[in-house]
């Protein structure tokens, strides 16, 4: 049986022996490393001078669209309440603008403004940048292979999520 070298551990231990339990080695390790990932590319959004729930809240806007704070709660998994502060914190930053639904005034529909799309695009460019700066010490094979990763795990997520 082949062994693996487990990065947190740094130390080689035995391969799992059933399909199963190695896809649950493996969705380990993804879930550690794309945790530390995003941590070390979110250093990035203090220059923003937004809280993170607010940026996820903005990028859902920036890249979904303009939606109800209902489906935006959802989206971020929080609570309408909730997402009611944080939207009242876009609006004052000027980064989202609220709008009473034509024809039922007790819904809002939530848009990310100019100013708003402006700061995410450019706080995504600077992750992205942090990411690439990060990769920079791999070889050309490394990162195709992180490439082919990518598009793994997007048509992974993608076919659960019922668009594949």
């Amino acid at each position: 049986m082949l062994a693996m070298l487990s990065v947190r551990s740094a130390k080689l231990c035995r391969m799992p022996s059933s399909q199963e339990s190695f896809r649950q080695v493996v969705a380990d390790r993804l879930h550690s490393a794309a945790i530390h990932l995003l941590r070390h590319a979110r250093q990035q959004d203090a220059l923003t001078r937004q809280g993170p729930a607010r940026l996820s809240a903005l990028s859902v806007l920036v890249f979904g669209g303009p939606m109800a704070l209902g489906q935006l709660a959802g989206a971020e998994q929080v609570k309408a309440p909730t997402m009611s502060r944080i939207v009242a914190g876009l609006k004052r930053s000027g980064l989202a603008k609220i709008e009473t639904d034509a024809k039922d005034a007790r819904r809002i529909r939530v848009t990310a403004t100019a100013k708003g799309n402006r700061l995410l695009q450019q706080a995504r460019a600077r992750r992205v940048r942090l990411l690439a700066e990060t990769l920079g010490g791999l070889t050309r094979p490394e990162i195709d292979t992180l490439l082919k990763a990518a598009e793994l795990m997007e048509r992974a997520v993608g076919r659960r999520a019922g668009r594949g």
